[in-house]
């Protein structure tokens, strides 16, 4: 491949020979086919910031559909590619930028936009460069078992087992090379958001099956009222393994996503899409910060070890009133029949 001649400056007298190439020298079409098809999402975005035409160049929305699709595999669907190019103002691009980061901060203002009639869900799971999992998948959102019943998306069927090229892995192994990204959809009001922590806040070992428990979670703020179970929410992400004996070959079971308070109830459709939809319209945060994400869950578990040792206390009190009562009516009651 020829690249064309760089520019060379005037020479003046006492002055030396300088040669600038600008990226004006290559044929646009080298620049978009060679150099930024090889970019990541993040990197695109930042060469589109270098210049006029980088910038019109990395606009192109079939660059930002290769990104989407290589970045998230679960996104290389008809359906999915459809609700992509309608996000406003740039189609896939903007879906990027909300999907890449996770849900760190939710907006307290009510939404305009109409309740979606479903929510898609598009899971990538990897182990190291390994895609283990990819799939998406639909929850309708307007029957009365929905509102009524407790939010659970379950991407695998009971009897679905998905066996991986994992050998015999320790759990801190796990922990290291594991990574999920759950991303909700509306493809109503066109909004996203990235639900996981990217990397698992806990993985546990059952002491009995063997079973391998990875939990990834977010933090989200709920109720404006501290005293509400609901201040503070879990969206919790639960994947359980097994097969992972020596000699055997890792197996996911199960792939569900909750909505937890404070009380560790989970909460009911209902109530989960108000704080999912505001969410999708908060502020959103760096997925590769884990330790902030790490430190916001464990503000998370502590308040809700504290909330539960003040429940234990309360109902110990009332548990004593209650013998106290008893003690006294029976007392009295004593009393009256040694006088008659």
């Amino acid at each position: 491949m020829e690249f064309p001649p760089p520019h060379t400056a005037d020479v003046e007298a006492g002055s030396t020979v300088t040669n600038a190439a600008t990226i004006g020298n290559f044929h646009p079409d080298i620049v978009r086919s060679h150099i930024l098809t090889r970019l990541d999402g993040p990197t695109l975005a930042s060469t589109s910031c270098a210049s006029r035409d980088l910038h019109s160049l990395s606009s192109d929305s079939s660059l930002w559909t290769n990104v989407c699709h290589s970045t998230w595999p679960s996104t290389n669907t008809p359906r999915l590619h459809h609700v992509i190019s309608q996000f406003s103002p740039d189609g896939p691009r903007s879906f990027f930028s909300r999907a890449h980061f996770t849900a760190r901060e939710n907006s307290h203002q009510s939404s305009q936009i109409s309740p979606p009639s479903e929510l898609i869900s598009a899971v990538d799971l990897r182990y190291g460069n390994t895609l283990i999992l990819s799939k998406f998948h639909t929850q309708e959102t307007l029957s009365n078992w929905f509102n009524c019943s407790p939010f659970r998306v379950d991407l695998l069927n009971p009897k679905d087992v998905v066996t991986t090229q994992i050998p015999h892995s320790t759990c801190q192994n796990l922990e290291e090379k594991l990574t999920l990204s759950w991303i909700l959809i509306d493809p109503i009001g066109r909004r996203a958001m990235n639900v996981s922590s990217h990397k698992p806040v806990s993985v546990k070992r059952h002491w009995l099956s063997g079973e391998i428990q990875i939990r990834f979670a977010t933090v989200l703020s709920g109720e404006r009222n501290k005293s509400s179970p609901c201040e503070l929410v879990q969206c919790g992400v639960v994947i359980t393994c097994g097969g992972a004996q020596e000699g055997e070959r890792l197996q996911v079971k199960e792939v569900s996503l909750q909505v937890e308070n404070l009380d560790g109830t989970h909460l009911s459709g209902m109530d989960s899409l108000v704080i999912l939809e505001r969410a999708m319209e908060g502020r959103m945060g760096n997925e590769g910060k884990m330790r902030e994400i790490g430190k916001r869950y464990e503000e998370f578990l502590e308040m809700k070890r504290e909330r539960r040792e003040r429940m234990l206390r309360r109902e110990g009190r009332l548990d004593m009133l209650c013998v106290a009562l008893g003690v006294t009516i029976m007392t009295v009651f004593c009393f009256f029949i040694f006088l008659r």
